[in-house]
This record gives structure tokens, C-alpha cells and sequence, in this order.
């Protein structure tokens, strides 16, 4: 039996919908139901049941004794939320409590963390798991610092030997693909993109600031969620496999690029316009990331990552063209 919370959201659907293809038991999900994009999320799979998030306590303790592994990808994503009794309680204190629950009872643990972990970029976007490496992070936001610290603990925890029999932690760079759009202001650029240019047939991105990178020229690990899919199946198939893991491509592109993979994959011409980056974002605005994937890859992991290009015409042609555009 495997339990996803945060099932109806992005990178959990798209995980449910992999297990589910695979056939390798029951998925129940812990998710709240209160869009229908998120319902229609798991309108293709055969899911054993849907459990509210306040409901999960009580649930654990009727069928925890069959669990085998929590993949827990719920959270509270944005970016921008400023309550930090709210962020801290969702996205620390449920985790913590998950983790120690799977210790006590021998169940692996495999959650999502976050590239918003490595703030600026300053120190690098090495998956380092050196508790002396970790505290040199420093967050721009809440939603990062929640997910720092829980990375924090969980190493602190595995070293005292207090973990579950396998965990993982994965620090998702920029995902895109189906099943997005409920996340409002939170979907990728894919899906703004596309919007743009199927509605004016231009696409409009950030002016650069920096005089280090032209406009356009900002660069980020743009990963297909496929991939992240592929990694953790993976870690599923691996249970000797634990740690904190970077989920990125390990290449860095430009959002010109971007926006050019979009064009071709529609099928237009290239028109791009450039507009300043909002004063109140400018200067804490990242104008480069990149994962280094080195530990993933020295643990056994040898897919290669999807290319920007075949991601972004497989998401636009294989589902936002489409009537359905759910996975």
C-alpha cells in the first residue's frame, strides 16, 4: 500500500498517475479537493481512496500497519505567502510528524523539498548533505525556509539514527508539465507562454537588470515533471538509496530559449517583448540556477534528462493543445 499526500496537486498527480500505470498496489491519496482542476487531476486513475487532510491522523492509525512507503508531496507551494505560522505548520510540522511516524513504524519516507532551499545562488546548488553545508543556505522566502529547515532536521534526525528505513528528499528545480493548472499564479512559464502566444502570438519576458545577462537571458533548470517522475520510481525501486537528492536537469537555460521552444512547438514565428522585472521582486530576483547532479548520479541514477525543446513540444502539443489536457 502507498500513500501520496498532495496527490491531487502537480507532481503528485503526475506521480499517482505513474504508480498507478505500474500496478504496484493500492495508492491511497491525502489531498483536500477544492478545485475542480484538481479533482480532474486523477479523473484517469484508478485510486483506492481520497483522504482529507484532517482525516489523515486517524486514517494512519487504521491502515498504517499495511503502509509500505509515504511519498509525501503536499505542501503549501507559494512563494509569496507571508504567514508563517501557516507555511511552518504545513510544510514543517506535518513533515516532521510523517517522518517520525514512518521511523516508529519502519514505513520509507521519499518528500518533496525545494530548489527555493538555495536562495540567491550564492552558495551554490550543490546537494551537499553536510549539516555544515545546509546552514549556509539562506532562503528568500518563507516557503524555502520552511523547506530548508525541515532538510535541516531530517539529516540531523538520520544521523542520530532516528529516520525511516529509507528517505529521500527532492529538491524540485523548475517543473513543468500537465496538470498545473490549478496553481494560478504558481504555474510554469510553459503554460503562461503558450497563453501568450496562442492568445496575441507574441510571448512577453522579464528585461534583464543585470549586465551580466541580456534580456532574456535569465537562466533556469527547467526539468519536465516526467523526469521527476523517473527519479522517484526510482528511489521506489532502490530502498537501500537515502538522502537529499538535487531533481533538475543539470543544465541551466535562458527564458528566450524557453519562449523559442514554445514558438516551435506551436508553430508560429518568434516575437518576443520585454518588460521590466515589478520593482518589489527586482532585488531578490534569481537571474541563474542550476542543479548539479552529481549525487544523484554517483547513487546509480543514469537516465538522461528530457531536453528543454522535446519537454516543452510534448507538453504543448500532447496536452495544452488538446481538449484534455490532463495527464
Amino acid at each position: 500500500m502507498i500513500l501520496v499526500t498532495g496527490g491531487a496537486g502537480f507532481i503528485g498527480s503526475n506521480l499517482v498517475a505513474a504508480l498507478c500505470d505500474r500496478s504496484v498496489g493500492p495508492v491511497h491519496i491525502c489531498d483536500w479537493r477544492e478545485s475542480p482542476d484538481k479533482v480532474r487531476n486523477l479523473d484517469k486513475h484508478l485510486v483506492a481512496d481520497i483522504v482529507e487532510p484532517g482525516a489523515l491522523d486517524s486514517w494512519l492509525e487504521s491502515n498504517g500497519a499495511n503502509l509500505e512507503v509515504i511519498f509525501h508531496m503536499g505542501a503549501s507551494s507559494s512563494t509569496v505567502a507571508t504567514d508563517p505560522d501557516f507555511v511552518l505548520s504545513n510544510n514543517f510540522d506535518l513533515s516532521l510528524k510523517l517522518w517520525r511516524w514512518c521511523a516508529n513504524r519502519g514505513v520509507r519516507f521519499i518528500y518533496a523539498s525545494s530548489a527555493a532551499t538555495y536562495g540567491d545562488g550564492g552558495s551554490g546548488f550543490d546537494d551537499n548533505n553536510a549539516i555544515e553545508a545546509l546552514a549556509k543556505l539562506k532562503p528568500l522566502n518563507l516557503y524555502g525556509w520552511s523547506k530548508h529547515l525541515f532538510d535541516m532536521d531530517a539529516v540531523s534526525l538520520a544521523t542520530a539514527d532516528v529516520a525511516p528505513p529509507q528517505w529521500a528528499g527532492l529538491k524540485f528545480f523548475n517543473v513543468y508539465g500537465p496538470n498545473e493548472y490549478h496553481k494560478a499564479g504558481q504555474e510554469s512559464l510553459v503554460v503562461q507562454l503558450y497563453r501568450q502566444i496562442r492568445d496575441s502570438g507574441k510571448a512577453r519576458l522579464f528585461r534583464s537588470h543585470n549586465p551580466n545577462y541580456a534580456d532574456g537571458g535569465q537562466e533556469r533548470d527547467f526539468v519536465w515533471v516526467g523526469d521527476c517522475v523517473d527519479i522517484m520510481m526510482w528511489l521506489y525501486d532502490n530502498p537501500d538509496i537515502s538522502g537529499i537528492f538535487n531533481t533538475g536537469t543539470g543544465g541551466a537555460r535562458s527564458f528566450a530559449d524557453l519562449a523559442r521552444a514554445c514558438f516551435v512547438a506551436m508553430g508560429q514565428e518568434e516575437q518576443i517583448e520585454y518588460f521590466d522585472t515589478p520593482e518589489n521582486i527586482r532585488r531578490h530576483y534569481q537571474y541563474h540556477t542550476q542543479a548539479v547532479m552529481v549525487r544523484l548520479r554517483n547513487a546509480g541514477y543514469d537516465q538522461a534528462p528530457t531536453a528543454l525543446e522535446e519537454g516543452v513540444r510534448r507538453y504543448v502539443q500532447e496536452y495544452l493543445a488538446k481538449n484534455d489536457p490532463y495527464r
